[in-house]
């Protein structure tokens, strides 16, 4: 397993850099090279003890500066002024399976957690690999939480793949949760279009103003038959989803069989087409495949030159690279590549995507309190985006 990177190296006009708090002379590190298909390479600087499958960073939002970096056999861990801290700032590795698509898998501060200290997980139950989305508190010490864990939602799952595993507050103040459609291949059982499963949706409940958990008032099934915390449904492994911080669309990419990877922006009560669809494309022909009756991604792409899996980032709002502001950036898991797009007022895709090629495998992206972007390497890396020189 690696240790901890940050890489600087301009390619095509930017570069992948260490955080600036990490570079005080008592943590400089040494240097090795990651080859990249396109201008020159990639430089990587260590600065800490391996990471252990890195799949998620996040900000806390209280202005600390610190960065929680969630490994997926079950710990979450802080970078704080450039220094990753031994002590995790969460261990629940007894309570988590993994392995796979398994783990603890997501993080989700709430909005007002400088004041109550509470945040949220979405991990995989070691006893029965059911999804668990869980509340914990930080604890008097401000680096390390909480023992008590309080299940909010509690989902089993029929097969070991397709977990989903974000969550994320909206601007509204709700949780939003995204679940697979519960794994093996082709959606078998059809419950990402069964409004009465919570598989294959996106979720979004009260976690703010009821206990364990409240139903917006305006979620789209509250008065239907149907399961009243789905948002959104026709998803097929929703791993990573973001809420553009200016305009406050959804950003959500959704990962695709055997052909196709799409990016979507979610609307309250959207169908997005699996199983009956992939991408622009029919996919199981036996059901009806009126592609009038979807909602159709933003755009696609296929499995051409090794790509697999596509990782959902965000749409860049920082301050370090002013030529990016308002592109959806996001990466394919297998090839390596990271995406960028330029994104148009209303939740629209603008022009072709450019393409940077690493040798990570993009697991997740992270976003900092000041909007800068970071991507996360499976096998034991995380960078930072940032400007590079022509």
């Amino acid at each position: 397993m690696k240790s901890y990177l940050a890489a600087c190296c301009a390619v095509g006009g930017l570069f992948f850099s260490a955080h600036p708090a990490a570079l005080a002379e008592e943590a400089r590190p040494s240097v090795t090279l990651l080859p990249v298909v396109s201008r020159g390479a990639l430089s990587t600087l260590s600065f800490a003890p391996s990471l252990k499958s890195p799949v998620f960073l996040t900000h806390a939002g209280d202005q600390s500066g610190r960065l929680f970096i969630v490994e997926q056999p079950g710990t979450i861990r802080i970078l704080e002024r450039g220094k990753l801290l031994e002590a995790p700032f969460l261990d629940i590795k007894e309570r988590v399976r993994f392995g796979g698509e398994q783990g603890l898998l997501g993080l989700a501060f709430h909005p007002e957690y400088r004041l109550n200290g509470r945040f949220f997980v979405n991990y995989t139950r070691k006893d029965d690999g059911a999804t668990v989305v869980a509340e914990y508190h930080r604890s008097e010490q401000a680096d390390l939480a909480g023992r008590e864990e309080r299940i909010l939602v509690s989902i089993p799952q029929p097969y070991p793949n397709h977990n989903g595993g974000m969550i994320a507050f909206g601007p509204d103040g709700y949780l939003y949760i995204g679940m697979g459609d519960g794994g093996s291949g082709g959606d078998p059982q059809n419950r990402a279009q069964n409004k009465d499963e919570l598989l294959g949706k996106l979720l979004r409940i009260d976690v703010i103003n009821l206990v364990p958990y409240g139903i917006p008032t305006d979620n789209p099934f509250i008065r239907g038959q149907e399961r009243p915390e789905v948002f959104a449904l026709g998803l097929r492994n929703p791993w990573r989803f973001s809420f553009d911080r200016e305009t406050g669309d959804l950003w959500l990419a959704d990962v695709g069989q055997n052909k196709w990877e799409e990016v979507n922006v979610v609307r309250k009560g959207g169908n997005y087409g699996w199983r009956v669809m992939e991408g622009f494309h029919c996919f199981n022909l036996p059901e009806p495949c009126g592609k009038e009756n979807f909602t159709s991604p933003l755009l696609e792409y296929d499995h051409q030159g090794g790509r697999c899996s596509i990782t959902g980032g965000y749409v860049y709002r920082g301050r370090a690279i002013p030529s990016l502001i308002g592109t959806y950036l996001y990466g394919d898991f297998c090839s390596g590549e990271f995406f960028s797009v330029r994104t148009a007022q209303g939740g629209q895709v603008k022009g072709e995507p450019w393409a940077l090629k690493t040798n990570a495998a993009i697991s997740s992206f992270g976003e900092d309190e000041n909007g800068e972007i970071y991507l996360l390497d499976l096998k034991g890396a995380v960078y930072l985006l940032a400007p590079g020189s022509k």
